[in-house]
Formats: structure tokens, sequence, C-alpha cells
């Protein structure tokens, strides 16, 4: 009789622990059971669906956006624009995605020429204005062409800047879509452009002195003083890939601007620095092709 009681109080102490340890989680916190006896599972927020097909387009940025230099010297041309231009020859993002028909009246361009990205926010006021579904964004190269690499924007003003632009934008249009281009690499408008004695006389007039003055100079201060801004426009890309990520609804390029290879071919030749009809067309369709694709 002792040991049949003493296995009996065994039995009983091993099926508490079992059902303590079934019902553990509640008392750490745990999601408690539903009325079939089943934990209850959280459902994961919906995702974000992109929209490869906006049916309407607004433009912020600088003067590439604005197509200046491309059809006469020293003015803007924004029919040619990358972004919002009606030309056949370039057939910009509007043109693609909404038809060349409706380009006049649903994209509008606010870039303007020698901006910073310290004016983005102002223009995102304005192009938020428009409720367009999605917004283009090109900007940066202005904060590193300066008169001297000192002078060029420090990254976390660009960055406080790019941020202020973004929550400009989202407190009007929550729900817009942006597209954020790269900063071409200007390394590379040196080596190419200055492979043409014209344009390194235009040069010689002030455009972009950080990184083409002193074009034909290849001592060790006038390549460090290349590399510097090389340097500073990859971590002005490394800003606009950071803070275009954490907004669900922004793609960045991936560095597809940054890393295409143009030629002189892709040049105006007024300055041999701004993109000629040919680099908008070029420009276009990288855009086009990251707006309408799976994001990496």
């Amino acid at each position: 009789m002792r040991k049949t009681g003493q296995r009996a109080r065994t039995t009983v102490a091993v099926l508490t622990a079992a059902l303590v340890g079934l019902t553990g989680c509640d008392v750490v916190g745990g999601d408690p059971p539903d009325e079939a006896g089943l934990g209850r599972q959280r459902k994961a927020p919906p995702a974000v669906v992109w929209d490869a097909s906006p049916a309407s387009i607004a433009a912020v940025g600088d003067s590439i956006t604005r197509g200046f230099n491309t059809c006469l010297v020293l003015s803007d041309c924004p029919e040619v624009s990358w972004s919002t231009g009606s030309s056949p020859e370039v057939r910009s993002l509007a043109t693609r995605l909404l038809g060349r028909a409706r380009v006049a009246s649903h994209s509008w361009n606010y870039a303007e020429s020698g901006t910073m990205m310290k004016d983005l926010p102002e223009q995102m006021t304005r192009a938020a204005g428009r409720a367009p579904q999605l917004v283009t964004v090109m900007t940066g190269a202005n904060d590193a062409c300066r008169s001297s690499t000192s002078a060029m924007t420090p990254v976390a003003d660009f960055r406080a800047d790019f941020r202020d632009a973004m929550r400009t934008l989202r407190k009007a249009l929550p729900k817009t879509q942006v597209y954020v281009a790269s900063i071409p690499n200007l390394m590379r408008l040196w080596s190419e452009g200055r492979t043409n004695p014209l344009g390194k006389q235009v040069w010689k007039l002030g455009i972009c002195p950080s990184m083409l003055g002193d074009a034909d100079d290849l001592d060790a201060a006038a390549n460090e003083r290349r590399a510097t801004v090389q340097r500073r426009v990859e971590d002005y890309n490394a800003v606009l890939a950071e803070v275009c990520g954490a907004d669900e609804r922004c793609r960045y390029d991936g560095g597809a601007v940054y890393e295409y290879r143009f030629g002189t071919a892709q040049l105006s030749h007024w300055d041999w620095f701004h993109p000629s009809t040919d680099g908008q067309a070029r420009l276009a369709e990288i855009a086009y092709r990251k707006v309408t694709g799976n994001k990496p």
C-alpha cells in the first residue's frame, strides 16, 4: 500500500508540473489561449504595395532636372527633363508612365537650377500642393560642386536637410511615392570632359571648381582634392540610401545614376557638365526601370 500511494503522489506531481509548463507562458506575458484553447497569433501588418503606374508626377531637384544648358546656352529647358519633359527624343519618366497626351496636365517640374539639398524642403512644399502620386528627387551635385572642398555641405547637414524634406512631404502626403536618383559620378565627369579642349576652357568660367578646376593639374594636391570631392559624393549617396530606405514608400536607385558610365555624347556641349538630350534620355531610362521594376 505504501508503494501504491507513493506512485499516485508521484503521478499527480508530474501532471501538475506539466500543466504549469503549458500555462506558464501566460504568467510571463504570452498570449492567453482563445476560446478553442489555442494561443492567438499576432497578425503582421499588411505589406505596402508599390504602385508601378502612378497617375501623376512632380519633380524636385536642381539644374539637371530643369534641363539646364541642354537646348540653349545658360537656359533651362524643362521640356527635355528626364523626369517630366515632353520631348520625344528623351521619352521622360512622365511620358513613359503617363503617355505624352497627359504629361502637361499630370506632371509638374519644381526643380530649380543652382539649388542644393537645403532648398529641397521648400520644393517639396510646392510639389505637395499638387498632390502627385509620385515625386522624383535628384539633387546634391551642387553641394559638392563648390569653390573649394572646405565649402562643400557637411554630410550631417545634408542628412538633416533631406530628412526635413521627406518629413515635409509626409506631413502633407503620407502615401505619395518617392523616387530618389543618386548623384552622378563627378570624377568620371572630370575624366571624360577633360578630353575636350573647349570643355576645359568652359570649366575655367567657374563650373564645379572643387572637382573641375585646373583640369590638367595632376599633382598630388589636385588628385587629393578630386578624391575628397568624390568621397563626399559617395557619402551623400549613402545618406540618400539611408533616409529613403527608412521610408516604406521611397525607392532609391541603388546608385544606378552614379554608376552609369556616361561619355561625352551624354554631356551638354555648352558646358560639358550638364546632361545632353541623350544624357537626359539615359536618366529617364534608369528612372523608368527603377520605378516599374521589382524593388531590390
